[in-house]
């Protein structure tokens, strides 16, 4: 019976001591799949989409499928920043098209130098219920941005970053796994262009992948 009490008094404290310790900045992990929407402050766009994460090789790729004239169109991306190179990809006629990627790798997190701004548990309607999360304001490249991640594993939640061309833009993430679905889906496949092909078109990044993505399936 002793030994029970002090197990609880052991819990309590320990419990007690996680919920006081104050927020760092943090990196989400280098391996997940998961989806997210994106929504434009200027256009009022939306979107969904699926993506797959590798922090190590620098690597993402970014699905959707949508609908016109009634036939469903599915419009996929693959990132590879250490190249430089963006992957237009179409399974279905087998056809790809490499561009030039101009952004340079953030990995998914909080930067070092964010500032706290608020620590919420989302959904509690009681003790031990609910999600705590951290939002944390910064500058990154230039950009203003908040982003908010789960307190404990350091997952995405919602992102929003203040863009030149579009404005404040929102992600938020959800159904995110660690780990990958299929690893093979980080690697271009075989009928997209060798590492010898130069790249073509006009430079992307992550933001103009995804705005494009919209346009088509608007």
């Amino acid at each position: 019976m002793k030994f029970i009490l002090v197990f609880v008094c052991l819990l309590g404290l320990s419990l007690g001591a996680s919920l006081k310790r104050t927020p760092k900045p943090c990196k989400s992990p280098a391996l997940m799949t998961g989806a997210f929407t994106f929504s434009t402050q200027n256009e009022a766009a939306w979107l969904y989409a699926g993506y797959e994460y590798d922090a190590f090789q620098q690597r993402m790729r970014i699905y959707e499928t949508g609908y016109i004239n009634n036939q469903s169109v599915t419009y996929d991306f693959l990132l590879h920043y250490a190249q430089g190179v963006v992957y237009q990809i179409d399974s279905k006629a087998k056809t790809c098209t490499k561009a030039p990627l101009a952004d340079k790798f953030l990995p998914l997190g909080v930067p070092t130098n964010a500032t706290l701004t608020g620590q919420v548990m989302l959904g509690a309607g009681g003790p031990g219920e609910g999600l705590l999360v951290d939002t944390w304001h910064g500058y990154l490249e230039g950009l203003e941005y908040y982003v908010t991640v789960t307190e404990f594993g350091c997952i995405p939640v919602t992102e929003l970053v203040r863009t030149k061309e579009f404005g404040w833009v929102i992600l938020s993430y959800f159904n995110n796994v660690q780990g990958l679905i299929d690893p093979n889906a980080l690697n271009p496949p075989p009928y997209c262009p060798g590492q010898a092909v130069k790249t073509q078109g006009r430079p992307m990044d992550f933001f103009s992948v995804v705005h494009k993505m919209k346009k088509h399936t608007a």
